[in-house]
């Protein structure tokens, strides 16, 4: 017969069991960017292998397919335009510090448009030269720092191959094992079986509307606005395209503080026709694009409220770098839902109150945020 374990016993290997976890991630920590971007494509490419297996392939094929996928229509066309927005910029600003006399133009130009707004600026000092020298001083610290950054990058071009490969890699095998790793993290972890089960459902639900909602919309209204600025001819478009992607990612910012003053400028300027249509294009097609596709690509009850997304992708940005766009709203998205079930079983008669207009629980989402399931699709659903 088999003598239990004593509390003693129970006590020392709960020990040994927190110091081999933690040892493992100190371990495993250079590879947590790498583990958070296989999660995310595993949640939002989910459907897709779903459909796959629902038309006869195996798993590891229909897996191996949804990862080439991503591949193809995500990462990498993300780095085509990471390389050539880098390169636009470090010709931008070479080319301005290399010759001041384009930004001489600029400002004779905006001189000859606003010259009540020169007067006004040279009664506190600042005259036409002193702007001309601070631009051009501007000018040559940006395009050092740009030339330091651009051949940093270009060195580390193997360890970003490295990186892409470890991520594809673990997408493969959560797409594939999606559903045992989802029942053996079910049975570890010590919070109640049934609040598991719903943590995960909702968290990947609002995590995948979340993305819709805003990295998929910044991504339009950016390559919108890119197209715009080739079409009339304006300098570095998929450099101002990536900037108006980065900047759409912020509520209440837009892609507007890009194409607004390119419009203001053009009109200022004299050129009337290309003014126009950069300003009637910006409110009429970017602008509303957020508006339209919204609505499309995310369920009316799954989104995150505007305010939260605003403090959770500032705070992200803060924390974690670029990649803050999407982690910080996955943490908002995390508090979120462990608020919605805490109120839901402790305080059973706010069970139906959310923050927010619009984000009421991810199990009322319409068709366009829920997903049908199939023997993996509890690791997405």
């Amino acid at each position: 017969m088999i003598t239990p374990p004593s509390r003693l016993e129970n006590n020392a290997f709960l020990g040994l069991l927190c110091v081999a976890s933690l040892a493992f991630l100190w371990m495993i920590r250079p590879f947590f960017d790498d583990i958070f971007w296989s999660i995310v494509i595993a949640l939002l490419f989910m459907p897709l292998r779903q459909i796959l297996r629902r038309r006869g392939l195996g798993p590891n094929m229909a897996s191996l397919c949804t990862v080439l996928v991503s591949l193809a229509f995500i990462i990498l066309p993300a780095g085509y335009l990471l390389y050539t927005c880098l390169s636009e910029l470090a010709q931008l600003y070479a080319r301005l510090s290399g010759n001041s006399g384009e930004i001489n133009e600029m400002v004779d130009k905006l001189r000859q448009a606003l010259p009540a707004v020169v007067e006004w600026l040279e009664k506190f000092g600042y005259g036409p030269e002193k702007i001309k020298a601070a631009l051009s001083s501007t000018a040559v610290t940006v395009s050092g720092y740009l030339a330091r950054q651009t051949m940093s990058i270009g060195g580390g071009t193997v360890n970003w191959f490295i990186d892409l490969a470890i991520v594809l890699y673990l997408a493969f095998f959560l797409l594939r094992d999606g559903e045992r790793i989802r029942a053996l993290l079910i049975r570890a972890m010590p919070f109640g079986d049934h609040r598991e089960e719903l943590l995960f459902a909702r968290f990947a639900l609002m995590l995948r509307a979340t993305v819709r909602g805003t990295l998929l919309v910044a991504i339009v209204q950016g390559t919108l606005g890119g197209i715009i600025f080739a079409v009339l001819g304006l300098r570095a478009p998929v450099l101002w395209g990536v900037v108006m992607t980065l900047l759409s990612l912020i509520p209440v910012v837009g892609a507007a503080v890009v194409w607004l003053p390119a419009a203001v400028y053009l009109l200022l300027t004299g050129e009337y026709v290309s003014g126009v249509v950069l300003l009637a294009y910006g409110v009429c097609v970017i602008g509303l694009a957020d508006n339209a596709l919204r609505p499309i690509l995310v369920g009316r009850d799954t989104k995150l409220p505007d305010f939260m997304v605003l403090l959770s992708t500032l705070g992200g940005f803060a924390l974690f770098g670029l990649d803050g766009f999407i982690t910080g709203p996955v943490l908002a998205v995390l508090f979120v839902t462990l608020w919605q079930i805490f109120m839901e079983e402790f305080c059973p008669e706010a069970g139906g109150t959310q923050v927010g207009e619009g984000a009421a629980a991810p199990d009322a989402a319409d068709g366009a945020g829920a997903e049908p399931r199939d023997e993996s699709s509890s690791f997405s659903s």
